[in-house]
């Protein structure tokens, strides 16, 4: 029998909470319940209590009981959820994951999903879903599915009872489906993380159809912050033998703050795991700091008005030299083969020379650093061609071909 784990805070939410595990019960499923309560639940019995969360988190409950720092005691149960939730994953016991709750339910229970491996289902209903802001920030880089219960979630009427209803079914529906392998367990050895970005689409979508054709598989990710960082947690978890990274602008964003921030670890994962990777160099000599945030420096920038939202500004010289310093440093960590393959007539359909922001010169900057620093071993390969280009796409699929085979 598939076990499903509910998330919720029995002590303002026990009534539906069991309404809820009911129905899963009546579904063919085994449902338990694990409370992240940071007050008393009187006469409701969980059956992972917030006693073992609390201390599954370095504290216990009589601690956060007393606490007047509600922040540091949700960060506990939070941490203890999360903990119990991955070791009960990782021994077989936990097929999929519900949970159910307002803002800190919410937040609490989409932190304890995300750590759980891409793949197993998630399911969360959320009286704040559509707050702005909200839903973006409970899902992340999970694969969540959310549910706005619109109404609020208390008190069993028969409106709130067809929300919780569909979130059983959902749940239920989603533990039968097939369990997502990797490709170690079914030893698929053409399976390709493919990042790409509207400015290079051209380009990834001729390297997808074409190593398609061959008989690989391609996932694409948009590299626009959030897809690249959900690429990096997929690749470590063993989804992936190769990484044909056209867009890796999250490394330079990082370093000045920029609304594509793949975050630190970003073109780190498959070195450390041992695939071999394909890098170019889409997005990176632009930067897109939030426009609040723009400083005198920024204003006088040459930029690309992508649409009325995005704009790009072109990155600086030292920007350019950082961020190839971080390449570098990233890349010689890998334990595989890697290529680094630069287009010298600009990096995207942005960089054209119609276009402000174009300057091949400037980016010789990086391409001269990184040459200079990438270990022996890894090739640094220059093609005479606008990466939208057919040859440049052409490039990318023959060297993969022959890193990936």
């Amino acid at each position: 029998m598939k076990t499903i784990l509910i998330i919720s805070t029995l002590d303002t939410k026990g009534t539906e909470t069991f309404y809820l595990r009911d129905k899963i019960g009546q579904l063919g499923k085994n449902p338990l319940i694990l409370d992240i309560s940071m007050r008393l639940a009187e006469g409701m019995n969980a059956d992972i209590s917030a006693h073992k969360v609390a201390e599954a988190g370095g504290s216990k409950l009589e601690e956060i009981l007393i606490s007047h720092e509600r922040a540091k005691s949700t960060a506990i149960m939070t941490k203890g959820a999360a903990t119990l939730a991955l070791n009960m994953w990782r021994e077989g016991k936990l097929d999929g994951i519900i949970g159910m709750g307002g803002s800190t339910g919410s937040l609490m229970a989409t932190d304890v999903m995300r750590v759980l491996p891409f793949g197993v289902p998630k399911v969360m209903i959320s009286s704040t879903a559509a707050l702005p802001g909200m839903s973006t920030r409970y899902i992340e880089i999970g694969d969540i599915a959310l549910i706005h219960s619109v109404i609020e979630i208390s008190g069993l009427s028969d409106i709130l009872k067809n929300v919780i209803d569909r979130g059983a079914y959902a749940i239920c529906g989603m533990v039968d489906a097939p369990t997502l392998q990797t490709v170690y367990a079914y030893k698929k050895r053409n399976v390709i993380a493919l990042t790409m970005l509207g400015p290079c689409e051209k380009c990834a979508s001729n390297v997808r159809t074409s190593l398609e054709g061959k008989g690989y598989q391609v996932i694409g990710f948009s590299a626009a912050g959030i897809g690249d960082r959900a690429m990096e947690k997929m690749i470590e978890q063993g989804l992936f033998n190769g990484v044909i990274d056209l867009a890796p602008g999250g490394v330079i964003e990082h370093l000045v703050g920029g609304m594509r921030d793949a975050g630190p670890n970003r073109m780190e994962t498959a070195g450390k795991v041992g695939i071999p990777q394909i890098i170019s160099t889409s997005g990176v000599n632009h930067i897109t700091p939030p426009k609040s945030k723009y400083t005198n420096d920024h204003k006088s920038r040459r930029k690309y008005d992508l649409d009325k939202f995005r704009t790009w500004l072109r990155a600086s010289p030292d920007e350019l030299v950082k961020a190839a310093h971080a390449f570098a440093e990233k890349l010689n960590k890998s334990k595989a083969p890697v290529k680094v393959i630069i287009p010298l007539k600009g990096w995207s359909s942005v960089d054209l020379p119609n276009s402000p922001t174009y300057d091949p010169q400037e980016d010789k900057i990086f391409i001269s650093v990184l040459q200079k620093e990438l270990k022996s071993g890894i090739e640094l390969i220059e093609i005479d061609a606008n990466m939208e280009e057919p040859l440049f796409a052409q490039t990318i699929v023959k060297e993969s071909i022959g890193l990936f085979t």
